[in-house]
């Protein structure tokens, strides 16, 4: 990089330096990457103005790091990778980061602009075009297209990732190179928070005819009501109108403690759950898309009326018929009909009966199923029952995509913000780097990959990134040897399943060659004595939990019975 100038000079810097210093300036301390010829230089320049550059194995992964840093803090994001083959591997990752809402930028390396002193002896072994391929994918493109442009070009990217986007910044390899006068860092104002809205008086009256008129309504909460920090309005609400209260997966754990908590409604619900549902004659849904897993492909509520509140109005009724709908932040909302409602007696609340209460207190997760583990496989809910108790309790955990999915209603999170999905795009292969990015934003408490043999084989090579870069992990290996989903789809259909079904490979020891603790795990008596390992893990953990893959999640028989219905 160019020393300071004297006095009275104009300091020229190239605009990779400019770039990387606008960077340093919006306060990122972080970037992830896997560097590029064309993107080299780019990233050992931000490790020379002290942005730690962490370098993933695979361009997927390294978007996947990026985002799951952005969910875990809440800020802005980045990711740096290179143009051609680099663009074209990290497409997977880009689309599904671009559905969830994080904050996040992702630098491509791009082909030289023409015009530029470039080699022209051909051809173009790396020849993409990211503005097609990448705009087609539905993502945002910004190509700073010149030296002069360039700085104000990041800044665009940057005002667009800060609304909750994925925002794509090509940089072409000559532009890159090109001098530009350093100056002070463009302003960029942070986006101000939208004023929390309250909703429209008529449809606050209409929800509240519609629950005087109940007698045994459930309050459902999403991501939407967490992040609106709806938490205590909502429970007031269930104590005034004695509802129930339940979440979708993004909210789960919500409500955890509270005693007129259902869990998690649909395709991860439990037995006593779902009875409660059966029962409802009204409910009201706070921040959450009622989407397919949500209801259950249609089966998860009975045929009452659903009031359903949103900041967003065009995400009422898009996956499930609203027939109250309430546009309005959730805890302004929920404080609304708080106010207009009129106070309940004790007989027109019977969800609130002792006798409710006391089967809601005295249910046991552990007791919902009949357990199948088997002289070497463990049944995949047992196993979460297990790991429950003997992981620390300050914990994230990450979910990579398949049929092991069936555990997550036995793994508790201190709350919503505590679990990350990695579905959006119905893959598989993304939950290692972004568990990698949650461990590096949350040092302090213990994040655990949840993720199955298919995707792990995907990322495997990830395993070395986290010894590397020091990440705190530990790694649950839902090991059934086979594509889980496909292997049941399969059945379900009475067609062969040999083509999903795998070896019994032992990845221990190849965790343990790159630095893990690792053990292989056949029985819960073997889980239960590494208990204080997992209570205070020191290093990175690698458990290989072989499964009994006759188990099939929820999930899996629902969509069945729900291509049934519509053959």
């Amino acid at each position: 990089m160019n020393d300071q100038p004297s006095a009275g000079t104009v300091r020229v810097i190239p605009v990779y330096q400019a770039l990387a210093e606008d960077i340093r300036a919006l306060g990122i301390d972080n970037v992830f990457g896997l560097m590029s010829d064309d993107t080299a230089v780019f990233a050992v320049t931000l490790e020379a103005l002290g942005i730690r550059f962490h370098g993933a194995r695979h361009e997927n992964n390294a978007i996947a790091m990026a985002e799951g840093f952005a969910y875990a803090t809440g800020e802005l994001a980045v990711a740096l990778i290179g143009r051609g083959p680099a663009t074209a591997n990290g497409l997977h990752a880009a689309v599904a980061a671009s559905r969830m809402g994080s904050k996040l930028l992702v630098i491509y390396g791009d082909a030289a602009v023409p015009g530029g002193a470039v080699n022209t002896i051909g051809p173009d072994y790396k020849g993409f075009n990211a503005q097609a391929v990448l705009g087609a994918a539905g993502l945002r493109c910004f190509t700073a297209a010149s030296a002069a442009t360039a700085r104000a070009t990041l800044m665009d990217a940057v005002a667009a990732a800060r609304r909750g986007t994925l925002a794509a910044l090509l940089l072409p390899t000559n532009v890159q190179m090109m001098p530009v006068e350093a100056s002070a860092a463009p302003a960029l104002a942070r986006p101000a928070a939208p004023k929390p809205a309250a909703a429209r008086a008529p449809s606050i009256a209409a929800a509240v005819t519609l629950l005087n008129n109940s007698r045994r309504p459930v309050i459902m909460a999403g991501m939407g009501a967490y992040r609106a920090g709806a938490k205590r309005a909502l429970e007031a609400l269930a104590e005034k109108t004695g509802a129930l209260l339940i979440t979708s997966v993004r909210g789960k754990d919500m409500f955890q403690g509270n005693p007129y908590n259902l869990g998690v409604l649909g395709s991860f619900s439990h037995s006593l759950g779902r009875r409660m549902m059966e029962q409802a004659d009204c409910v009201l849904v706070f921040g959450a898309g009622l989407n397919f897993l949500t209801m259950s492909f249609g089966a998860s509520m009975p045929p009452v009326p659903i009031i359903q509140v949103d900041a967003v109005g065009t995400h009422i009724g898009r996956w499930t018929a609203a027939d109250v709908a309430v546009v309005g932040d959730a805890l302004v909302v929920a404080e609304q009909i708080l106010a207009a409602l009129p106070a309940q007696g004790a007989s027109n609340k019977p969800f609130h009966a002792p006798e409710i209460l006391a089967t809601i207190a005295g249910f046991d997760i552990a007791r919902d199923f009949q357990p199948a583990n088997t002289a070497r496989t463990l049944d995949p809910r047992s196993l979460g029952v297990a790991l429950n108790k003997l992981l620390p309790p300050d914990r994230t955990i990450v979910y990579d995509a398949g049929n092991f999915l069936g555990i997550l209603p036995y793994l508790t999170v201190p709350g919503p913000g505590h679990l990350k999905m990695t579905s959006e795009f119905a893959s598989i292969g993304l939950g290692f780097g972004t568990a990698l990015g949650v461990a590096k934003a949350r040092p302090e408490g213990t994040t655990i990959l949840v993720i199955g043999d298919g995707g792990f084989l995907m990322t495997m090579g990830e395993l070395e990134t986290v010894v590397r870069e020091d990440i705190p992990l530990v790694v649950v290996l839902m090991n059934d040897c086979a594509y889980g989903a496909e292997l049941h789809f399969l059945k379900m259909r009475n067609l062969p399943v040999e083509k999903s079904v795998f070896p019994d490979v032992d990845f221990a020891p190849v965790a343990a060659a790159f630095g893990f603790e690792a053990h292989t795990i056949r029985s819960l008596d073997e889980l239960r004595q590494l208990a204080p390992t997992l209570a205070k893990p020191d290093g990175p953990i690698f458990l290989d939990c072989k499964l009994n893959a006759a188990i099939a999640a929820p999930f899996m028989s629902e969509f069945a019975e729900f291509e049934a219905r519509h053959e």
